[in-house]
């Protein structure tokens, strides 16, 4: 979802908008990723004690999707000439999917947790809602 947000609130980007688009994007998963990593070490464990070096490296490791996850979308802009799109067509293309890696994250970390399959699918339904939502605010922002 932080990727299709991003990309909905890009708006117009300056002189090079892919390049912007997927610097901004791969950037914002980064500077996500570090928050995440920071709320983790120094939320809850700082109050125990402070978290050693091993317990960074899990937690950096474990939250690395954050980063992953932006980078499908970065690359569709990047890709967008290639396939002939033009920079909204290609914004276009990385929103669809950010929105579908969104939904096929769920799934895969429901199942990892051992979900039935109507779990699994409840959360691909209410990932893909989510990722609408954000379409529609892209579509309703343009008018």
């Amino acid at each position: 979802m932080l990727a299709a947000s991003v990309i909905v609130g890009a708006g117009t980007l300056g002189s090079f908008p892919r390049l912007e688009l997927v610097l901004l994007l791969l950037l914002t998963g980064v500077v996500f990723w570090i928050a995440h990593v920071h709320a983790h070490l120094f939320g809850a464990r700082l109050a125990q004690r402070p978290p050693d070096r091993a317990v960074v490296r899990r937690v950096c490791r474990e939250e690395w999707t954050i980063v992953k996850a932006a980078v499908p979308p970065a690359l569709a802009v990047a890709v967008g000439p290639v396939l002939g799109l033009d920079v909204q067509g290609g914004q276009w293309f990385a929103l669809s999917v950010a929105v579908t890696g969104q939904v096929g994250w769920s799934v895969a970390a429901a199942r990892q947790a051992g979900a039935p399959v109507r779990l699994m699918a409840l959360s691909a339904l209410v990932n893909l809602f989510l990722g609408l939502v954000i379409l529609a605010s892209k579509l309703w922002l343009k008018h």
